[in-house]
């Protein structure tokens, strides 16, 4: 039997300055709006929230003050690649460099999980860091380097997760 696979992702971005600082203004005004086109976009699964109540509330965690988390699950890469490519997101996307500073290394990988399975952000972040020692593999990659979800059915991760 085949096992239905969704796409995790995660996004990481480091904040040019504290995120209640006026030059952030306008992209705080902006997270409610896009959040509410990836929560309502065909194929969005979950997305991690820092809070239920307010939508502009960004995750607190402890990989460093000014980093950004974005991390979701999708039914699938083109659902995701619509909602990163093809939607209002699109226009935020664009307008990153006012906002953030300029990454050398990657900041986005993404990876196949069973279907009903939540991944925790400490498995998304050892992700991004296999994904930077190690290139693009089933285990973590980019839209640039995608692996089908066929590749990634049988990896021990997958595996694991199912139980």
């Amino acid at each position: 039997m085949l096992s239905v696979m969704h796409l995790a992702q995660l996004n990481v971005a480091h904040l040019r300055a504290p995120i209640d600082a006026p030059e952030l203004a306008e992209f705080v005004a902006l997270l409610e709006p896009v959040n509410t086109v990836a929560d309502e976009a065909p194929g969005f699964v979950w997305r991690l929230k820092e809070s239920e109540s307010d939508p502009t509330a960004t995750v607190i965690h402890d990989y460093g003050d000014y980093l950004l988390v974005n991390f979701s699950v999708w039914e699938s890469l083109e659902t995701l690649w619509n909602y990163a490519y093809r939607s209002a997101h699109l226009g935020v996307l664009r307008r990153r460099r006012e906002w953030f500073l300029r990454m050398a290394e990657p900041y986005m990988v993404m990876w196949w999980i069973p279907e009903g399975y939540i991944p925790s952000l400490a498995e998304g972040m050892a992700r991004l860091e296999r994904l930077k020692a190690e290139g693009p593999s089933p285990e973590a990659f980019t839209f640039k380097d995608a692996y089908d979800s066929s590749e990634a059915v049988s990896l021990p991760a997958a595996a694991e997760a199912r139980k």
